[in-house]
């Protein structure tokens, strides 16, 4: 089963992303804290997603993950008007940045990029 980590703080946002990764069948935890996230990523981990609104830095965070493993996948998203917040994910090291509609249009395919 591959498995998946998250950086969100948004309860809703969470669930919807658990629940569509256990119907595409793929491993999901979540953590609204940056730095607990850089410890999640054992057993290895095929992807990390992260909410650009998030509390807790979440460009440092990428900035951080980027650092330590420079393959891994990290799809960012936040809201389409963030264009200089887009810009600074994506600088740190997001694979992908995309606008919340977009990702959330997607998610079953980008979950399931990440399975085994």
């Amino acid at each position: 089963m591959g498995r998946v980590v998250g950086l969100l703080d948004d309860l809703f946002f969470q669930m919807k992303i658990a629940e569509t990764a256990k119907h595409v069948g793929v491993e999901f935890k979540v953590t609204a804290n940056g730095d607990v996230l850089s410890t999640m990523l054992e057993p290895p981990t095929k992807l990390v997603v992260i909410d650009l609104n998030a509390k807790s830095d979440p460009v440092a965070t990428i900035t951080r993950l980027r650092a330590a493993q420079k393959e891994l996948p990290i799809v960012s998203f936040l809201s389409h008007v963030q264009v200089d917040l887009a810009a600074q994910a994506k600088a740190a090291g997001s694979s992908e940045v995309l606008p919340r509609s977009v990702f959330t249009q997607h998610l079953a395919r980008i979950l399931e990029a990440a399975k085994d």
